[in-house]
């Protein structure tokens, strides 16, 4: 080569060194730099910074700030799916405000390593590191998204560097904020966060609550797939690395595809049992239970390191998965399933913020609060109404199950039918013995309509029979004062004609002359003798003395009568049970036998909720019970009821009514609040009265429980919570 074609070379070398540099110059010149001042709070960079995709991964600080390296300006917010190397950004903040303290604040929580440089006389200088790579408490700002804190002064400028390498999806939403807005930012976070979560915790108990009742599984499929779809929300948001595992970054490393792909697992496994498809769509269940697989391979392809194939199974089996749970559901419903309309609503919610969430990530939506928190609502709304679909799904089940019976004997008779066509002498014998049971089935029917009747009757009679016992404890409690009473009366009425008599005696001498006073007195006190005034005094006292208590008497039978027979039995009252006991012990005094002792031992609070007409009615049929079952004994012994009350520890009240009767054996216990069972004589009992006990005190959401032997007596135990649950349901 001659000197001249070295020459030549070289200078070509250096024209090309320097149109690199002017394009470069130009290219970065077109872009206007991030200007924060006193009006301006936050500002995304994109738009105002270059990205440069490094494949390799392999470039140095000093290697990339070479000419050769072809920057972009970004015009959108960059988004990523799996890839290699290092993504590098660079822009300038020009700081016109009165603060110096600035932030950079990148708002996406899953970054493997994030580096931070400040250009300074053409060299990257480091300001900090961080990542997902790291111990969460690593970080400076304890915070899921990445903040760096820049200080620049006054009216300054500097370039910085961010070099992102990542093994999953990228959204790089990068803001040049003051430390306020930054503040606020995060505090906005935290509570839709928080709020999100708290949601779903509370909806996560309550089925849980009532898994555990029912052990129906579709509530056990419902709060897996709360747990895990809580779980992905809360790793995608970083909030699960911030505070569930902050000390193991290499489980994080696999924390949001395995979260991912067990929600969507759960998921599916929840809308299999919800909308029936074993019944409804056996052929779409299988296809189900593919997707399932397919999400459990793209765990093992995470869990191998190969992310990109993970990710793609993960993003092949949501929109599958999405798409056909929404098609299904959408057919279930159009069988007539009514659980499965709100399915489509929630699931439709549920992908508009899928889409939602797709146009921003896509650039086709600006990324604000909405649409970056669009997906906790539209989750938030969809969990809400499946919950409230799970619980009417009881009463569409119950329906279901009548309209399969319905189904099975529809068929039953169409096989009949099937059979009589193929064989006509066995058609005649059907025929006849059809006929033959349809008249038994009229008659089945005429009687079943008779014994209902008669059971509304029977129902009526122990009203009126209660009524009638009522009334005659009243008639008979309220006769005994009015006797006395009106007895007192008449002697009463003869006291107070002779002390009458001596008052007009003396009332006369104010009309007589002075000179017959004498006499007039004498004759008085004559008379006063003849009625013995000192006992005349003490008889009227003690006639007026029967009266008043035959009143109080009367005024303590009405008191009670009032408490036990309250007009307000339809709505729940805070009441003293002891009140009740004691209004019905006065109304049922006059048929308990002298020789029945009823002893209180009263130990209890007594204050509790209830139906307070609807207690006294189950007071009334034991005690009732009991005085009968005395009866029975030797009228010559000596017999007792006793009623105790006694606080238990589980805020509720026992209460025990106990007599010395002649007891029960196991047979009639096991059978004793069964209706219509009585071991009375025909026309003595209807057998209702322990069957609307047991109903009352199912109301009221306790218990009532019998101890009882032949010749021990029997003990009727009953514990009511001192506040009824779920009142809205009673």
């Amino acid at each position: 080569m001659t000197k001249y074609s070295k020459t030549y070379k070289y200078a070509l070398q250096i024209c090309c060194f320097i149109v690199g540099l002017l394009v470069s110059s130009v290219v970065f010149s077109q872009v206007n730099p991030v200007v924060i001042n006193d009006t301006i709070k936050e500002v995304e960079v994109k738009g105002h910074a270059f990205e440069f995709k490094d494949s390799s991964g392999k470039l140095s600080e000093a290697e990339i700030l070479q000419p050769g390296v072809k920057w972009i300006n970004t015009k959108e917010t960059p988004v990523y799916q799996v890839t290699t190397g290092n993504i590098w950004t660079k822009f300038t903040i020009i700081n016109n405000s009165s603060t110096p303290s600035l932030f950079i604040n990148l708002q996406y929580a899953n970054i493997t390593k994030l580096t931070c440089y400040r250009l300074i006389n053409n060299t990257l200088l480091q300001i900090d590191e961080m990542g997902n790579a790291f111990p969460f408490q690593y970080r400076k700002a304890l915070n899921p998204d990445f903040v760096f804190n820049v200080n620049i002064p006054k009216n300054t400028s500097e370039t910085y560097f961010l070099k992102i390498f990542s093994e999953h999806p990228l959204l790089l939403p990068v803001f040049v904020v003051k430390e306020k807005q930054l503040q606020n930012i995060l505090s906005v976070q935290t509570i839709i966060i928080g709020i999100y979560v708290g949601i779903l915790m509370a909806l996560f108990f309550y089925n849980f609550f009532l898994f555990l009742s029912t052990k129906d599984r579709s509530y056990l499929a419902y709060i897996l797939f709360l747990f895990f779809l809580g779980m992905a929300q809360l790793t995608v948001s970083g909030h699960a690395y911030k505070y569930l595992w902050p000390n193991s970054p290499q489980f994080n490393r696999y924390a949001l595809t395995l979260t991912s792909a067990l929600a969507g697992i759960a998921g599916i496994y929840f809308g299999m049992f919800f909308l029936l498809m074993k019944q409804y769509l056996p052929i779409a269940r299988k296809c189900f239970i593919g997707l399932i697989a397919i999400y459990m391979l793209s765990i093992l392809f995470s869990l191998a390191g190969n992310n990109y194939i993970s990710y793609y199974l993960l993003n092949l089996c949501g929109t599958a998965g999405g798409v056909s749970l929404l098609a299904a559901s959408i057919y279930i419903a159009s069988k007539g399933y009514k659980p499965a309309y709100f399915y489509v609503v929630a699931w439709v919610i549920f992908l508009v913020g899928i889409v939602i969430l797709s146009l921003r990530n896509s650039n086709l939506l600006p990324y604000n609060n909405f649409t970056t928190y669009i997906l906790y609502a539209g989750s938030a709304i969809e969990v809400i109404l499946l919950s409230i679909a799970l619980a009417d799904k009881i009463n569409v089940l119950r329906k279901e199950k009548e309209i399969s019976q319905m189904e099975a004997l529809r068929a039953s008779r169409e096989n009949e039918k099937l059979v009589r066509e193929q064989n006509i002498l066995l058609e005649r014998k059907v025929s006849e013995r059809t006929e033959e049971l349809q008249s038994a089935n009229t008659q089945l029917n005429e009687a079943y309509s008779v014994l209902k009747d008669a059971q509304i009757q029977l129902v009526e009679a122990e009203k009126m029979a209660s009524l009638g016992q009522l009334t005659a404890g009243i008639a008979h409690e309220i006769n005994n004062p009015i006797n006395f009473v009106k007895s007192n009366i008449k002697p009463l009425l003869l006291d107070l004609g002779d002390l009458f008599t001596v008052i007009d005696e003396y009332g006369k001498l104010h009309q007589q002359h002075i000179e017959t006073i004498p006499v007039s007195l004498k004759n008085i006190q004559q008379l006063q003798t003849s009625f013995d005034m000192d006992f005349l005094r003490k008889e009227i006292y003690s006639l007026m003395k029967g009266i008043e208590d035959g009143a109080d008497r009367t005024a303590e039978i009405v008191r009670g009568l009032r408490n036990f027979s309250r007009l307000d039995e339809s709505l729940i009252k805070t009441v003293n049970i002891h009140e009740g006991l004691d209004s019905t012990l006065v109304i049922l005094r006059n048929l308990v036998p002298e020789n029945v002792s009823v002893i209180k031992n009263f130990h209890a609070d007594g204050e509790i909720e209830c139906f307070p007409g609807k207690l006294n009615q189950v007071f009334m049929n034991i005690l009732n019970n009991s005085i009968q079952a005395v009866k029975l004994q030797n009228s010559q012994d000596q017999q007792q009821i006793i009623v105790t009350t006694k606080d238990l520890e589980n805020d509720s009240i026992e209460i025990s009514i106990k007599d010395t009767g002649p007891g029960m054996s196991l047979e009639v216990k096991q059978k004793i609040f069964d209706p219509f069972f009585t071991t009375k004589e025909v026309g003595e009992g209807t057998g209702l009265g322990l069957a609307i006990v047991f109903r009352i005190i199912q109301e009221h959401h306790g218990k009532i429980q019998v101890v009882s032997s032949e010749g021990q007596g029997a003990e009727f135990i009953i514990t009511l919570l001192r506040i009824i649950p779920d009142k809205a349901i009673i």
